[in-house]
């Protein structure tokens, strides 16, 4: 539990009776390399020391705390859809092999990477551009936009380095599991060449409740120009309704093959509008924290809402448009260059801004003179300075809004470099 989606949890209508109490802090769960069996033991103190009920656990973060919520809502007789349907998603290739099977059109071609050969191949049907990826990972962390032979040899030197950090850990859970025949002799040290995708990228929040799939919002996710690090995720999408139908049916048939249940969940999506091809990115078992303030802004709840009533036993039956605003962004500041961070406001000046600009919240990562670099969980190219979440009746009053509150954060560097050195060059 972090402070920052506090406020969301107590706004949640199926959280508005909870306490709510922290298992394990951010930095336990995911720094370092992450050791899930002494995180279970952890927890488990915890639990048992717990003087009063325990009637719901759960959680929005990615492994290792997507995997530990099923192994120990099976321990204490809460909520929770079965494990393997949590590795089906977090598992980016039997991800792919279950979405091929459900939805073979809206897949991209794919396949391993033997990272244990001299000379890596890219596997067949897969040309370039493409994303090389682990199959395990936090936040596109070691996800490489590949565009030729040099970049992949690069992709796969800093692949082969960093892969066992969640590779290693989700070996513990894979052994819990009874695999599928494609799976038997896999593991969780696996990389993946991709097709890469383009297009308008789209996300599906929904939730699997007694067997029915629903979505409950579609959101646009905007990139910076000439990057794949995300600008900013806007709620409601703008696309076409014939599309957000396509959308919603290709979810619904995933989710059922994946057998999840009682549980939310979030797919990426690209939609192309030359070719209008529908093509999944990737599958999270969990709704997006990050878009809690978007919902709460536009529909008057935040997803969080979802979670807490399936955790619950409870319709987790989201509103529509009952929120104070038409539409919401989460913006990502972002600087494409290393550097030493000053003049990093405190909590009094971020108060002021967010009472001086109606409905926006404001979150800065760094703190006072920290390096860019020693940041954690930043994608292979670019380092976020705060998250900015803005409200309003256009897209022009999300933006000008959000132009107000960069300026008014007043952030400096020194010490800067042009670029990082250890990335392939990027697409």
């Amino acid at each position: 539990m972090d402070e920052a989606n506090l406020p969301m949890l107590r706004a949640a209508g199926a959280g508005r009776d909870c306490r709510f109490h922290g298992l394990l802090t951010i930095e336990e769960l995911q720094g370092g390399e992450v050791s899930v069996p002494d995180l279970l033991a952890r927890a488990r103190r915890v639990l048992d020391a717990f003087d009063g009920t325990v009637d719901a656990i759960t959680g929005y973060w990615d492994f290792p705390v997507s995997t530990m919520v099923p192994i120990l809502a099976r321990e204490y007789g809460t909520r929770a859809t079965d494990l393997t349907s949590i590795v089906k998603c977090e598992h980016k290739y039997w991800s792919r092999i279950e979405q091929r099977a459900a939805a073979p059109e809206a897949v991209p071609a794919f396949g391993r990477v033997d990272l244990e050969a001299d000379e890596p191949e890219l596997p067949d049907g897969v040309s370039y551009p493409l994303w090389l990826k682990p199959a395990l990972s936090y936040s596109s962390e070691l996800a490489f936009d590949v565009r030729d032979r040099d970049g992949f040899r690069a992709a796969v030197r800093e692949i082969r380095e960093g892969i066992g950090r969640i590779g290693r850990p989700f070996e513990s859970v894979m052994e819990r599991l009874e695999l599928s025949p494609e799976m038997a002799d896999v593991g969780s040290l696996v990389c993946l060449a991709e097709e890469r995708l383009t297009g308008i990228q789209v996300a599906v929040e929904g939730y699997v409740h007694q067997g029915e799939v629903t979505v409950y919002g579609v959101l646009d996710s905007i990139n910076y120009p000439d990057s794949s690090s995300f600008l900013r995720h806007q709620y409601p999408s703008m696309l076409p309704q014939p599309v957000i139908r396509r959308l919603c049916d290709v979810s619904e048939r995933v989710m059922r093959r994946i057998g999840m249940e009682g549980a939310t969940f979030s797919i990426e999506f690209f939609y192309d509008p030359g070719t209008r091809a529908v093509r999944i990115l990737e599958i999270n078992p969990r709704h997006s924290q990050s878009h809690a303030e978007l919902f709460h802004f536009v529909d008057g709840v935040p997803n969080h809402h979802c979670m807490l009533a399936l955790a619950r036993g409870e319709d987790p039956r989201m509103p529509h448009g009952e929120g104070p605003y038409a539409m919401a962004a989460k913006w990502y500041h972002r600087w494409f260059a290393d550097g030493v961070v000053r003049d990093v406001p405190g909590r009094d000046r971020l108060d002021r801004i967010e009472r001086d600009i109606p409905g926006v919240r404001v979150d800065v990562a760094p703190e006072e003179r920290q390096r860019l670099s020693d940041l954690s969980q930043q994608d292979s190219y670019s380092y976020e300075l705060a998250h900015i979440f803005t409200a309003g009746d256009s897209e022009e009053e999300l933006r000008e809004k959000y132009d107000r509150c960069v300026a008014a954060l007043g952030l400096s560097f020194e010490d800067t470099e042009p670029a990082r050195d250890r990335e392939p060059d990027p697409a």
